[in-house]
């Protein structure tokens, strides 16, 4: 499809600056641009690319002032934020790649389920009893959604996924390929000879609304109750929630992350990637915890953590720096300790 400058001006609520009859049938990054492409600068650091770029159309913020002439083929965009304003364009973008409702065959829906309006069910895709799916879902060849399931309007569940009985998602979620949801926790308890029994895990996991999930995650069922996920949080591929975890709204998580069971991270938290949290423990609202850190107690007011175990930012830069020198500092006690030697050596002597 192809879309002039004054179309997308107007869609964005921005200004055209060049020729309002340009047209784009294609994004690109601005390094990577080509005639009909649309591009944005949003970063200072690719500024430069902006006065090489063979791009059709360019969003730029509302401030940019060229520091050279512009290509004479591009014609700019003026916005509030470019960086929003082509994350607008790119969500507008995946709605109009849609897959068309349909009920691809050969795929299984147990007939007490329920499907909502306008949905597409992929090839080889196995939905069980009393599965509830809403309106305006997406639900990629060769998933597996299971009985008494519900998903909420909107959502996306791609390839691949395997959603346990009794979950719970919400709408505009998106989960991404691989993903396992609703498997058991790691719950074992051993006996008088050290055998590990299994202790049935007959929970199950609450998603909220506006959820995404990476490619290859866990996320177990609870073993009573449910493990919450909660409005908007943000989950990274590689990721391991365990059993009766509790995420609050609006949290992120990146890449490799693992939280043991139990533990409950509070709103508004920004978790690096390789991150471990120890079970049993809660996470106060709006803390940072910088990739590779371990968590192994309780966080009580909002922080920026580093290290295993982790501290306050500061402070492990300042002992990190004493690290550093730990070498230095090794040789001079070595010296010290030299000369100590040689003075007692010499009053023995005497």
């Amino acid at each position: 499809m192809e879309f002039s400058a004054q179309q997308i001006a107007e869609l964005l609520q921005g200004t055209v600056e060049g020729d309002e009859h340009a047209s784009v049938h294609q994004l690109a990054k601005i390094e990577e641009g080509q005639p009909g492409a649309l591009s944005f600068l949003s970063n200072p650091k690719y500024e430069n690319y902006i006065y090489t770029t063979q791009s059709s159309i360019c969003i730029v913020d509302h401030h940019f002032s060229p520091q050279q002439a512009l290509p004479s083929t591009l014609t700019l965009i003026r916005v509030e934020n470019a960086y929003s304003s082509f994350a607008k364009l790119l969500e507008l973008y995946a709605q109009m790649m849609k897959k068309p409702s349909v009920i691809e065959q050969p795929s299984f829906v147990d007939p007490t389920a329920s499907i909502g309006k306008n949905c597409y069910i992929g090839a080889f895709t196995y939905i069980g009893a009393q599965v509830i799916i809403g309106d305006d879902c997406q639900i990629y060849p060769g998933a597996y959604i299971g009985g008494f399931s519900r998903i909420g309007n909107d959502t996306t569940i791609f390839s691949g996924v395997h959603v346990y009985d009794q979950t719970e998602v919400g709408s505009r979620c998106t989960i991404h390929a691989g993903t396992v949801i609703g498997s058991d926790g790691f719950g074992f308890a051993p006996d008088e000879q050290g055998v590990f029994a299994k202790v049935p895990q007959i929970g199950n996991v609450v998603i909220g609304d506006d959820v995404e999930i990476g490619a290859n995650c866990t996320i177990d069922r609870a073993t009573m109750g449910s493990t919450k996920i909660g409005h908007g949080v943000k989950i990274d591929n590689l990721c391991q929630i365990a059993h009766n975890v509790e995420i609050g709204d609006h949290t992120a998580i990146a890449s490799q992350a693992g939280i043991a069971g139990s533990a409950k991270l509070g709103k508004h938290i920004m978790v690096g990637g390789q991150t471990g949290i120890n079970g049993h423990l809660t996470v106060a609202d709006h803390t940072k915890i910088v990739a590779q850190s371990g968590i192994p107690a309780s966080v009580k007011s909002a922080d920026t953590l580093m290290g295993s175990p982790a501290i306050p930012l500061q402070d492990f830069k300042r002992a990190y720096i004493g690290f550093r020198r730990l070498p230095e500092m090794i040789e001079e006690v070595r010296a010290l300790r030299k000369e100590i030697n040689q003075i007692k050596d010499s009053k023995d002597q005497a």
